[in-house]
């Protein structure tokens, strides 16, 4: 399985990604992670490879063998969706985080993304994880929010992904991250 976390700087795709390699790790399989942090510290595009089987020699992903991109942030959904698979499913967080040039006012975030992506024939599910993220008390938890929504699609159970969630994440946010997980998990 290869997955493609993408989003900005301070969305939590590093965390998302140990937590879906704690999953396979505790579920006997062999997984190779690689972190692209660009300019992450001032917002910039961040990006994780995980590949999970039963033995990865590269940890990274190359064009067109994704067979999921997580986008935490849409334009980096559109971003990478040359990396998805003819058969990838995108799960797309409809969030938007306007890029440096976009805030300057020398370029346009680009409309209707989604629709965009749709049209090109790619599956994307579609959620609002920052409302879910602040229903569940932390507008931080958007990462684990779509780790939830990745595991129902994928068939992972909700106690196998709460358990890797747990050993991976701070103690002292385990009660949201748990809330955050489940409505991710519940809303696909």
């Amino acid at each position: 399985m290869n997955i493609l976390i993408v989003g900005v700087g301070g969305q939590g795709t590093l965390l998302a990604s140990r937590v879906l390699g704690t999953w396979a790790v505790e579920s006997q399989k062999d997984c190779k992670l690689s972190e692209v942090h660009g300019m992450s510290q001032r917002g910039g595009s961040v990006v994780t490879h995980v590949r999970i089987g039963d033995d990865i020699a590269s940890p990274v992903i190359t064009e067109g063998e994704a067979d999921y991109i997580i986008a935490f942030e849409t334009l980096e959904a559109f971003r990478w969706m040359h990396y998805l698979s003819k058969n990838g499913v995108i799960i797309l967080n409809n969030g938007k985080i306007m890029p440096m040039p976009v805030i300057m006012g020398v370029a346009e975030y680009p409309e209707n993304i989604p629709e965009t992506i749709k049209a090109t024939g790619k599956r994307v599910v579609s959620l609002d994880a920052l409302e879910l993220a602040k229903t569940a008390g932390n507008i931080k938890a958007v990462n684990i929010v779509m780790i939830g929504a990745f595991a129902k699609i994928c068939g992972i159970s909700y106690e196998e992904i709460v358990y890797a969630m747990t050993i991976a994440t701070p103690a002292r946010f385990l009660e949201v991250n748990k809330l955050a997980l489940r409505k991710g998990y519940d809303v696909v």
